[in-house]
């Protein structure tokens, strides 16, 4: 009872920051209009004391209490929020990510809306932000934030990122950038961005570097992706119910195919092999996954090393019409699988693809 009560009161103090709700707050037509989708994660968690930064329960508190925690958030936008979902993001559907999708197309076509930012959990929040890339079709700010601490610890790092998530949102610079992630400071680009740490504050970063920074509460941007995204992405999931299955599958030492033949069995359309080395396949995933081809399913050599672009040094690879998948990582490379697959099965189509985004 005692740690159910401390759960209580940390999110009723949560709660106590706000100085009015969301509701209730006029709209401020002086300020650009900036739509906050919250779908849960850590950013919305609460544990059993305030010192507490581990074994939290994610998406324990609603958009409205979010919001209200961080009431500087009006001083940059007239913000408004919808509860999407609120799940741990470990925990992430293509359901919940073609719900998004949707309902962010929509308010981006209304002329008042300025932008959108996304409160995410941190597990899954590279994949949903690369799907959100490839799928949103709007020049408009798109920014996805989350926190590595939940509100109720002392120390949290949510309301900081919310704030800076917003002001990017609400500034007309950063439209035109494709999906963008928010966190300590730093935006990154969402096809580069990864997770690198369980559990440090800095644990977002890209290959590529980040697209910029937030300054003393000033986005400040420095480059500009290069692959194509958002308006310029071919892949439309408007009339779309469900997307095609594809596994990842991890390469290691003393492989022998099960795995492959999982996949199989279980109706996979398309299978990511995260390889060793530059996407290395140990030979016997390689003889079923071989077999996989010539069935029709798809197949993308990844690799697990963390940078780098996998690139095709064995000509059996070739000869077995193997994708090569680039600088993608095999989370991201199974997003883009799984959208590709939406259009064809032609592996060569899909390989330019892999080149393309």
């Amino acid at each position: 009872m005692r740690k159910k009560a401390s759960i209580l009161a940390a999110s009723l103090a949560v709660m106590m920051l706000g100085v009015q709700s969301v509701s209730a707050a006029p709209a401020n037509t002086d300020k650009p209009d900036v739509k906050i989708l919250a779908t849960g994660g850590t950013i919305a968690g609460s544990a059993a004391s305030d010192t507490k930064t581990t074994g939290y329960k994610a998406g324990s508190l609603g958009v409205d209490v979010l919001i209200n925690a961080v009431p500087e958030v009006k001083n940059y936008a007239d913000v408004s929020g919808e509860q999407i979902c609120n799940i741990d993001s470990k925990d992430m559907t293509d359901d919940v990510w073609l719900k998004l999708s949707k309902r962010i197309n929509e308010l981006t076509k209304q002329k008042d809306v300025a932008g959108i930012v996304v409160t995410h959990g941190t597990d899954t929040m590279e994949e949903t932000a690369y799907f959100l890339n490839l799928t949103v079709k709007s020049d408009k700010p798109v920014v996805l934030t989350g926190a590595m601490r939940p509100a109720t610890a002392i120390s949290a790092d949510g309301p900081m990122n919310l704030l800076n998530a917003v002001r990017i949102a609400a500034d007309k610079d950063a439209g035109g950038r494709g999906v963008l992630v928010a966190l300590n400071d730093e935006i990154d680009g969402a096809r580069d961005v990864t997770k690198t740490n369980t559990t440090s504050l800095s644990t977002f970063k890209s290959t590529s570097g980040p697209l910029g920074y937030v300054n003393d509460g000033v986005p400040a941007f420095y480059s500009n992706p290069i692959r194509l995204h958002t308006v310029k992405s071919e892949f439309d999931v408007s009339k779309l119910t469900k997307l095609p299955k594809v596994y990842v599958i991890y390469g290691t030492a003393g492989a022998d195919g099960s795995l492959v033949d999982a996949a199989v069995a279980a109706g996979a359309e398309g299978i990511v092999y995260a390889g060793t080395g530059n996407g290395s396949v140990h030979k016997a995933d390689e003889a079923e996954l071989a077999k996989a081809t010539a069935k029709g399913i798809v197949v993308v050599r990844s690799s697990r090393v963390g940078s780098g672009a996998v690139i095709p040094a064995e000509q059996s690879y070739i000869d077995e019409h193997f994708i090569d998948g680039d600088s993608l990582n095999p989370q991201k490379a199974r997003v883009l699988l799984q959208l590709a697959l939406t259009k064809t099965h032609d592996p060569q189509a899909i390989q330019a693809m892999f080149h393309k985004y």
